[in-house]
């Protein structure tokens, strides 16, 4: 594999030139905005989990940057792992947190969420016009999982992710249609899969730290 060959994958990208993806590029501010914002909401003690999530979502932003700049193999996997850390982080987090679980069992959960992947994704890849968004698409159906588990144990923690799934399910579909519409419209729709990506993984923050708030409160488990 020549990791330093030219990707195009978008519709707005021209050729190989740096600036060949402009608002590609430049929305992904927005996941830098993000995490500033959130990093700035979870000061204090019991935090240190939410931080390394806003930490991870700069990153996600910088990764991001590159590939829609330099736009080769390589940089595809600066994208990509970011991504993937962030996930498996939050599934961590989620499954500690959210239930109560032990470190170690928070962790099994964490890596069975790779075989999980492994399984959904070719069964998404089915479905006509998801393309390459196959291999996010299990990513809204567990955190949905995740809220109808919750809906009596913590009903204001499943209606926040909920809320993060359906961002998801939205972003996801601007990813989707921006091949199909390129025609119509040259610019894309993916600078719409990074704003609401941002605001879909800040709120994912913002849903942990009340739950780790309202956890820590007096009377609350």
């Amino acid at each position: 594999m020549d990791w330093f060959a030219p990707i195009d994958a978008y519709c707005e990208r021209t050729g190989p030139e740096y600036w060949s993806e402009p608002v590609n590029a430049v929305t992904n501010l927005a996941f830098l905005i993000a995490a500033l914002i959130m990093a700035a909401r979870l000061r204090g003690p019991g935090m240190a989990m939410g931080r390394a999530l806003a930490a991870v979502l700069f990153v996600i932003g910088i990764g991001s940057w590159l590939f829609h700049t330099h736009a080769n193999g390589l940089t595809s996997m600066m994208d990509v792992l970011p991504i993937v850390g962030f996930i498996l982080l939050y599934v961590f987090a989620a499954t500690r947190d959210y239930f109560g679980a032990r470190p170690w069992v928070a962790g099994l959960v964490t890596v069975a969420f790779l075989p999980y992947a492994a399984a959904t994704v070719p069964l998404f890849a089915m479905v006509p016009g998801l393309g390459s968004s196959a291999s996010y698409a299990p990513l809204p159906l567990l955190i949905f999982v995740y809220a109808l588990l919750l809906r009596h144990r913590s009903p204001a923690t499943a209606r926040g992710l909920a809320i993060g799934a359906g961002i998801l399910v939205v972003s996801l579909t601007f990813r989707t249609l921006d091949r199909p519409l390129c025609d119509a419209f040259p610019l894309g729709t993916h600078p719409m899969w990074h704003i609401l990506n941002a605001v879909m993984l800040g709120w994912m923050i913002e849903v942990w730290r009340r739950h780790r708030i309202h956890s820590a409160a007096p009377g609350q488990k």
